[in-house]
């Protein structure tokens, strides 16, 4: 799952190599922090968030796949 959503967040920046995905279990759930660097946190949060909701809706259906809930949390 890190792989699809670092993948996904890699495509999107002018800084491929500024992208970090950490991965958490918290309570049974799938927790994925996103880092980039500042100059593209607006091309990954995208326009009114229409971006960052098209990332968590790919992450949940692949999730869905295990039956596992799968949070993305874009920090800034």
């Amino acid at each position: 799952m890190r792989e699809l959503v670092e993948f996904l967040v890699r495509a999107l920046v002018e800084d491929p190599d500024a992208v970090g995905v950490e991965e958490f279990d918290e309570d049974g759930d799938l927790v994925l922090e996103v880092t980039v660097a500042d100059d593209d946190l607006g091309r990954v949060i995208g326009r009114g968030g229409r971006i960052a909701n098209a990332i968590r809706t790919v992450a949940r259906a692949a999730g869905s796949r295990d039956d596992r809930r799968v949070i993305v949390d874009i920090l800034d």
